[in-house]
Protein backbone atom coordinates (compact mmCIF):
# COMPACT_ATOMS: atom_id res chain seq x y z
CA UNK A 1 0.00 0.00 0.00
CA UNK A 2 1.24 3.46 -0.87
CA UNK A 3 2.27 5.49 2.17
CA UNK A 4 0.15 8.54 3.06
CA UNK A 5 3.43 10.48 3.13
CA UNK A 6 2.99 10.84 -0.65
CA UNK A 7 0.82 13.90 -1.37
CA UNK A 8 -0.25 13.82 -5.05
CA UNK A 9 0.07 17.07 -6.99
CA UNK A 10 0.05 18.09 -10.66
CA UNK A 11 3.14 18.38 -12.85
CA UNK A 12 2.37 22.10 -13.07
CA UNK A 13 3.00 22.24 -9.31
CA UNK A 14 6.62 21.13 -9.85
CA UNK A 15 8.67 24.33 -10.28
CA UNK A 16 10.53 24.39 -13.59
CA UNK A 17 9.20 21.03 -14.81
CA UNK A 18 8.70 22.31 -18.37
CA UNK A 19 12.26 23.64 -18.55
CA UNK A 20 14.14 20.56 -17.40
CA UNK A 21 16.13 18.30 -19.74
CA UNK A 22 14.19 15.12 -19.06
CA UNK A 23 15.93 13.26 -21.90
CA UNK A 24 19.01 12.93 -19.66
CA UNK A 25 16.83 11.52 -16.88
CA UNK A 26 15.13 9.12 -19.31
CA UNK A 27 18.50 7.77 -20.44
CA UNK A 28 19.45 7.12 -16.81
CA UNK A 29 16.03 5.53 -16.22
CA UNK A 30 16.55 3.13 -19.14
CA UNK A 31 19.84 1.95 -17.65
CA UNK A 32 17.92 0.78 -14.60
CA UNK A 33 15.19 -0.65 -16.84
CA UNK A 34 17.79 -2.77 -18.61
CA UNK A 35 19.45 -3.86 -15.37
CA UNK A 36 16.24 -5.31 -13.89
CA UNK A 37 16.10 -7.87 -16.70
CA UNK A 38 18.87 -9.61 -14.75
CA UNK A 39 17.46 -9.16 -11.25
CA UNK A 40 14.48 -7.13 -9.95
CA UNK A 41 15.03 -4.38 -7.42
CA UNK A 42 13.79 -4.84 -3.88
CA UNK A 43 10.69 -2.79 -3.12
CA UNK A 44 10.93 0.07 -0.65
CA UNK A 45 8.65 0.11 2.37
CA UNK A 46 6.82 3.33 1.38
CA UNK A 47 4.89 1.48 -1.28
CA UNK A 48 6.35 2.32 -4.70
CA UNK A 49 6.85 -1.33 -5.51
CA UNK A 50 8.98 -2.94 -8.15
CA UNK A 51 5.82 -4.57 -9.49
CA UNK A 52 4.35 -1.13 -10.19
CA UNK A 53 7.54 0.05 -11.89
CA UNK A 54 8.05 -3.13 -13.95
CA UNK A 55 5.65 -2.28 -16.83
CA UNK A 56 7.12 1.22 -17.00
CA UNK A 57 10.64 -0.19 -17.22
CA UNK A 58 9.43 -2.50 -19.98
CA UNK A 59 7.88 0.34 -21.97
CA UNK A 60 11.03 2.44 -21.66
CA UNK A 61 13.05 -0.38 -23.20
CA UNK A 62 10.73 -0.45 -26.22
CA UNK A 63 9.93 3.24 -26.68
CA UNK A 64 12.07 5.43 -28.94
CA UNK A 65 12.73 8.65 -27.03
CA UNK A 66 15.03 11.17 -28.70
CA UNK A 67 13.98 14.57 -27.34
CA UNK A 68 13.13 16.33 -24.12
CA UNK A 69 9.51 16.60 -25.21
CA UNK A 70 9.24 12.87 -25.85
CA UNK A 71 10.89 12.11 -22.51
CA UNK A 72 8.52 14.48 -20.72
CA UNK A 73 5.52 12.83 -22.35
CA UNK A 74 6.81 9.42 -21.28
CA UNK A 75 7.09 10.39 -17.61
CA UNK A 76 3.76 12.24 -17.64
CA UNK A 77 2.05 9.21 -19.22
CA UNK A 78 3.17 6.73 -16.60
CA UNK A 79 3.64 8.80 -13.43
CA UNK A 80 2.03 11.42 -11.24
CA UNK A 81 4.15 13.59 -8.92
CA UNK A 82 3.60 13.39 -5.18
CA UNK A 83 5.21 15.75 -2.72
CA UNK A 84 7.24 13.98 -0.06
CA UNK A 85 8.54 15.52 3.16
CA UNK A 86 10.55 14.46 6.16
CA UNK A 87 7.94 14.47 8.95
CA UNK A 88 10.38 15.97 11.47
CA UNK A 89 11.29 19.02 9.37
CA UNK A 90 8.46 19.52 6.90
CA UNK A 91 10.86 19.63 3.95
CA UNK A 92 13.58 17.61 2.26
CA UNK A 93 17.36 17.89 2.33
CA UNK A 94 20.06 17.16 -0.24
CA UNK A 95 23.82 16.77 -0.16
CA UNK A 96 26.18 15.86 -2.97
CA UNK A 97 28.67 13.12 -3.81
CA UNK A 98 31.06 12.48 -6.66
CA UNK A 99 33.70 10.13 -8.01
CA UNK A 100 37.16 11.48 -7.07
CA UNK A 101 40.04 11.21 -9.51
CA UNK A 102 43.52 10.76 -8.12
CA UNK A 103 47.01 9.79 -9.29
CA UNK A 104 47.92 6.30 -8.08
CA UNK A 105 50.74 3.80 -8.36
CA UNK A 106 50.27 0.06 -8.98
CA UNK A 107 53.03 -0.64 -6.44
CA UNK A 108 54.14 0.92 -3.17
CA UNK A 109 56.89 3.50 -3.65
CA UNK A 110 58.57 6.05 -1.45
CA UNK A 111 55.97 8.60 -2.59
CA UNK A 112 52.85 6.44 -2.95
CA UNK A 113 52.34 4.66 0.35
CA UNK A 114 48.62 4.74 1.16
CA UNK A 115 46.85 1.59 -0.12
CA UNK A 116 43.34 0.80 -1.25
CA UNK A 117 42.55 -2.71 -0.05
CA UNK A 118 40.40 -5.47 -1.53
CA UNK A 119 38.02 -7.49 0.61
CA UNK A 120 39.83 -9.76 3.11
CA UNK A 121 39.06 -13.48 3.18
CA UNK A 122 38.01 -13.39 6.84
CA UNK A 123 35.38 -10.66 6.32
CA UNK A 124 31.93 -12.24 6.32
CA UNK A 125 28.42 -10.88 5.79
CA UNK A 126 26.28 -10.88 8.93
CA UNK A 127 22.51 -11.18 9.09
CA UNK A 128 19.92 -12.68 11.41
CA UNK A 129 20.90 -16.19 10.33
CA UNK A 130 24.44 -16.01 11.72
CA UNK A 131 24.49 -13.03 14.07
CA UNK A 132 25.84 -14.02 17.51
CA UNK A 133 23.69 -13.32 20.53
CA UNK A 134 24.43 -9.82 21.80
CA UNK A 135 26.27 -8.79 18.63
CA UNK A 136 25.47 -5.21 17.60
CA UNK A 137 22.56 -5.50 15.12
CA UNK A 138 23.94 -2.58 13.12
CA UNK A 139 26.90 -4.63 11.89
CA UNK A 140 26.35 -6.19 8.46
CA UNK A 141 29.96 -7.38 8.31
CA UNK A 142 32.24 -9.09 10.82
CA UNK A 143 35.41 -11.17 11.16
CA UNK A 144 35.33 -14.94 11.03
CA UNK A 145 37.66 -16.34 13.71
CA UNK A 146 38.35 -19.92 14.85
CA UNK A 147 36.07 -19.31 17.81
CA UNK A 148 33.25 -17.61 15.89
CA UNK A 149 32.18 -14.24 14.53
CA UNK A 150 33.75 -11.11 16.04
CA UNK A 151 33.78 -7.38 15.34
CA UNK A 152 36.15 -6.56 12.49
CA UNK A 153 39.28 -4.42 12.81
CA UNK A 154 38.45 -0.72 12.65
CA UNK A 155 40.15 2.03 10.64
CA UNK A 156 42.86 2.71 13.20
CA UNK A 157 43.79 -0.96 13.47
CA UNK A 158 43.86 -1.51 9.71
CA UNK A 159 45.92 1.61 9.05
CA UNK A 160 48.28 0.49 11.82
CA UNK A 161 48.94 -2.80 10.02
CA UNK A 162 46.28 -5.30 11.11
CA UNK A 163 45.93 -6.63 7.54
CA UNK A 164 49.53 -6.31 6.39
CA UNK A 165 51.00 -9.25 4.52
CA UNK A 166 47.71 -10.46 2.96
CA UNK A 167 48.38 -8.98 -0.51
CA UNK A 168 45.14 -7.01 -0.49
CA UNK A 169 46.59 -3.85 -2.01
CA UNK A 170 44.95 -2.75 -5.28
CA UNK A 171 46.87 0.51 -5.73
CA UNK A 172 48.62 3.21 -3.70
CA UNK A 173 48.08 6.97 -3.44
CA UNK A 174 50.19 9.70 -1.91
CA UNK A 175 47.79 11.39 0.50
CA UNK A 176 45.92 9.78 3.41
CA UNK A 177 43.41 12.64 3.14
CA UNK A 178 42.69 11.83 -0.52
CA UNK A 179 42.30 8.16 0.43
CA UNK A 180 39.92 9.05 3.27
CA UNK A 181 37.62 11.10 1.03
CA UNK A 182 37.61 8.30 -1.52
CA UNK A 183 36.45 6.01 1.30
CA UNK A 184 33.66 8.48 2.02
CA UNK A 185 32.59 8.60 -1.64
CA UNK A 186 32.95 4.84 -2.10
CA UNK A 187 34.58 4.96 -5.54
CA UNK A 188 37.36 6.64 -7.50
CA UNK A 189 39.07 6.89 -10.85
CA UNK A 190 42.76 6.15 -10.62
CA UNK A 191 45.11 7.89 -13.06
CA UNK A 192 47.92 5.37 -12.85
CA UNK A 193 51.55 6.42 -13.00
CA UNK A 194 51.99 3.94 -15.87
CA UNK A 195 49.40 5.79 -17.98
CA UNK A 196 46.37 3.58 -17.44
CA UNK A 197 42.96 4.73 -16.23
CA UNK A 198 41.49 2.40 -13.62
CA UNK A 199 38.42 2.53 -11.39
CA UNK A 200 37.80 1.19 -7.92
CA UNK A 201 34.41 0.91 -6.33
CA UNK A 202 32.88 -0.27 -3.07
CA UNK A 203 33.16 -3.99 -2.31
CA UNK A 204 32.49 -4.22 1.44
CA UNK A 205 33.26 -2.49 4.74
CA UNK A 206 34.22 -3.34 8.27
CA UNK A 207 30.67 -2.74 9.48
CA UNK A 208 31.38 0.07 11.93
CA UNK A 209 29.15 3.11 12.02
CA UNK A 210 30.22 6.03 9.87
CA UNK A 211 31.36 9.10 11.80
CA UNK A 212 31.52 12.35 9.85
CA UNK A 213 34.63 14.35 10.60
CA UNK A 214 32.80 17.51 9.52
CA UNK A 215 30.41 17.07 12.45
CA UNK A 216 33.38 16.72 14.80
CA UNK A 217 34.97 19.92 13.51
CA UNK A 218 31.61 21.66 13.75
CA UNK A 219 31.11 20.56 17.37
CA UNK A 220 34.64 21.71 18.23
CA UNK A 221 33.95 25.13 16.74
CA UNK A 222 36.73 24.71 14.18
CA UNK A 223 34.44 25.40 11.21
CA UNK A 224 31.16 27.36 11.54
CA UNK A 225 27.99 25.80 10.11
CA UNK A 226 27.59 28.40 7.36
CA UNK A 227 31.15 27.68 6.15
CA UNK A 228 30.97 23.89 6.37
CA UNK A 229 31.86 22.10 3.14
CA UNK A 230 34.23 19.43 1.89
CA UNK A 231 36.57 22.19 0.76
CA UNK A 232 36.54 23.75 4.24
CA UNK A 233 37.32 20.37 5.84
CA UNK A 234 40.22 19.80 3.44
CA UNK A 235 41.56 23.29 4.16
CA UNK A 236 41.45 22.61 7.91
CA UNK A 237 43.29 19.31 7.46
CA UNK A 238 45.95 21.02 5.35
CA UNK A 239 46.42 23.65 8.06
CA UNK A 240 46.60 21.08 10.88
CA UNK A 241 48.72 18.16 9.60
CA UNK A 242 49.62 17.02 13.12
CA UNK A 243 45.93 16.35 13.86
CA UNK A 244 45.00 14.58 10.63
CA UNK A 245 45.46 10.99 11.75
CA UNK A 246 43.71 11.34 15.09
CA UNK A 247 40.77 13.11 13.45
CA UNK A 248 40.38 10.57 10.63
CA UNK A 249 40.53 7.66 13.07
CA UNK A 250 37.36 8.96 14.72
CA UNK A 251 35.63 7.37 11.74
CA UNK A 252 36.03 3.68 12.57
CA UNK A 253 34.35 2.57 9.35
CA UNK A 254 36.78 1.33 6.71
CA UNK A 255 35.90 0.55 3.08
CA UNK A 256 37.24 -2.28 0.94
CA UNK A 257 37.28 -1.91 -2.83
CA UNK A 258 37.19 -3.92 -6.03
CA UNK A 259 38.29 -2.97 -9.51
CA UNK A 260 35.64 -1.99 -12.05
CA UNK A 261 35.87 -1.35 -15.77
CA UNK A 262 35.83 2.15 -17.24
CA UNK A 263 33.53 1.31 -20.15
CA UNK A 264 32.29 4.87 -20.65
CA UNK A 265 34.41 7.74 -19.32
CA UNK A 266 31.35 10.01 -19.39
CA UNK A 267 29.54 7.90 -16.79
CA UNK A 268 30.28 7.36 -13.14
CA UNK A 269 30.87 4.13 -11.21
CA UNK A 270 28.41 1.29 -10.96
CA UNK A 271 26.64 1.85 -7.66
CA UNK A 272 24.08 0.11 -5.46
CA UNK A 273 21.44 -0.15 -8.20
CA UNK A 274 24.03 -1.96 -10.36
CA UNK A 275 24.06 0.68 -13.11
CA UNK A 276 26.65 3.37 -13.88
CA UNK A 277 25.74 6.68 -12.27
CA UNK A 278 24.91 9.72 -14.39
CA UNK A 279 26.27 13.08 -13.29
CA UNK A 280 23.44 15.45 -12.39
CA UNK A 281 20.78 12.74 -12.82
CA UNK A 282 21.52 9.91 -10.38
CA UNK A 283 20.28 10.18 -6.81
CA UNK A 284 21.17 8.25 -3.67
CA UNK A 285 18.15 7.54 -1.47
CA UNK A 286 17.18 5.55 1.61
CA UNK A 287 16.91 2.10 0.02
CA UNK A 288 14.78 0.75 2.86
CA UNK A 289 12.09 3.30 2.02
CA UNK A 290 12.43 3.71 -1.74
CA UNK A 291 12.77 1.42 -4.74
CA UNK A 292 15.74 1.87 -7.06
CA UNK A 293 14.71 3.27 -10.43
CA UNK A 294 12.07 5.58 -8.95
CA UNK A 295 12.20 9.07 -10.50
CA UNK A 296 12.31 12.07 -8.16
CA UNK A 297 11.86 15.67 -9.22
CA UNK A 298 13.85 17.84 -6.83
CA UNK A 299 13.51 21.58 -6.43
CA UNK A 300 16.16 23.46 -4.45
CA UNK A 301 16.09 27.14 -5.50
CA UNK A 302 19.02 28.09 -3.24
CA UNK A 303 21.27 25.46 -4.84
CA UNK A 304 23.25 27.28 -7.53
CA UNK A 305 24.98 24.30 -9.10
CA UNK A 306 25.02 22.27 -12.29
CA UNK A 307 24.93 25.44 -14.39
CA UNK A 308 21.48 26.66 -13.38
CA UNK A 309 20.06 29.58 -11.42
CA UNK A 310 18.31 27.17 -9.07
CA UNK A 311 18.28 23.38 -8.93
CA UNK A 312 15.13 21.86 -10.46
CA UNK A 313 15.80 18.44 -11.99
CA UNK A 314 14.38 15.03 -12.55
CA UNK A 315 16.66 12.49 -10.88
CA UNK A 316 16.63 8.67 -10.81
CA UNK A 317 17.17 6.73 -7.58
CA UNK A 318 20.25 4.62 -8.32
CA UNK A 319 22.35 4.57 -5.16
CA UNK A 320 22.15 4.66 -1.39
CA UNK A 321 24.38 5.57 1.56
CA UNK A 322 24.59 5.07 5.30
CA UNK A 323 23.98 8.80 5.91
CA UNK A 324 20.98 8.93 3.55
CA UNK A 325 18.11 8.25 5.91
CA UNK A 326 14.52 9.43 5.62
CA UNK A 327 11.78 9.77 3.01
CA UNK A 328 12.93 13.12 1.61
CA UNK A 329 16.69 12.79 1.96
CA UNK A 330 18.89 12.56 -1.10
CA UNK A 331 22.49 12.67 -2.26
CA UNK A 332 22.99 14.16 -5.72
CA UNK A 333 25.70 12.56 -7.88
CA UNK A 334 27.70 15.41 -9.36
CA UNK A 335 29.96 13.40 -11.70
CA UNK A 336 33.66 12.53 -11.74
CA UNK A 337 36.81 14.56 -11.16
CA UNK A 338 37.78 17.76 -9.36
CA UNK A 339 35.10 19.98 -10.92
CA UNK A 340 32.41 17.57 -9.79
CA UNK A 341 34.02 17.51 -6.35
CA UNK A 342 33.77 21.30 -6.13
CA UNK A 343 30.06 21.04 -6.86
CA UNK A 344 29.35 18.12 -4.55
CA UNK A 345 31.32 19.55 -1.64
CA UNK A 346 29.12 22.64 -1.45
CA UNK A 347 25.71 20.93 -1.54
CA UNK A 348 23.87 21.09 1.77
CA UNK A 349 20.45 22.47 0.91
CA UNK A 350 16.82 22.25 1.84
CA UNK A 351 14.82 20.89 -1.06
CA UNK A 352 11.31 19.92 -2.10
CA UNK A 353 10.99 16.29 -3.17
CA UNK A 354 8.39 15.18 -5.68
CA UNK A 355 8.40 11.40 -6.09
CA UNK A 356 7.03 10.27 -9.45
CA UNK A 357 4.51 7.65 -8.40
CA UNK A 358 3.22 5.10 -10.93
CA UNK A 359 -0.33 6.09 -11.82
CA UNK A 360 -1.46 2.53 -11.14
CA UNK A 361 -0.78 3.12 -7.44
CA UNK A 362 -2.89 6.28 -7.37
CA UNK A 363 -6.04 4.92 -8.99
CA UNK A 364 -7.92 5.20 -5.69
CA UNK A 365 -6.58 8.67 -4.84
CA UNK A 366 -8.44 11.85 -5.63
Amino acid sequence: MLSPLFKPVAFTDCPGWENDNQLEAFQAFVRSASRVLEKPYKSGSLGISFAALAPIFADSRETLVESNEQARRFFEKWFRPARLENPETGHGFVTGFYEPEVVASPVRTERYTVPFLSRPNDLVDVDDSNRPVGFDPYFAFARQTPTGIAEYFDRAAIESGALDGQNLEIAFVESPVDAFFIHVQGAARLKMTDGRLRRITYAAKTGHRFTGIGKILLDRGEIPLDKMSMQAIRAWLADNPDQVQSLLWNNQSYIFFREAAVDDAALGPIAAAKVPLTGGRSLAVDRLLHTFGTPFYISAPALQAFGGEGFARLMIAQDTGSAIVGPARGDLFAGSGDAAGDIAGGIRHDAVFYALVPRSLLADRA
